[in-house]
């Protein structure tokens, strides 16, 4: 997914989005390589080395990935499991119009 990711943010650069990342591997350094060789260039965070850590459980996340689409107000409008990325794009694109002329 990572590729994918890049590139929504680099299309998205001066639309109403932001990505951001949960991270649950256990070795914090080695998570920190990952996002510098992998260009990752969003925010990440760590979630303190287990699938079980504070985000995934305040967030209710049960696998991995979980994307939630939260709207221009705040509100989550989409959350999915295990994601396609046309089926993400499609529901991102029907958020930014509604974010734009709304």
């Amino acid at each position: 997914m990572y590729p994918h990711e890049r590139s929504l943010v680099e299309k998205l650069a001066n639309k109403p989005f932001a990505l951001v990342g949960v991270n649950s591997d256990s070795d914090r350094e080695k998570t920190r390589q990952v996002v510098a060789e992998k260009q990752l260039n969003w925010r990440s965070f760590w979630n303190g080395g287990s699938t079980s850590g504070p985000i995934s459980t305040e967030w209710c996340i049960g696998g991995w990935p979980t994307v939630y689409l939260i709207d221009h107000k705040g509100v989550i409008r989409w959350k999915s499991v295990g994601v396609k990325q046309e089926v993400l794009d499609a529901e991102l694109e029907k958020l930014l119009v509604e974010a734009e002329t709304g």
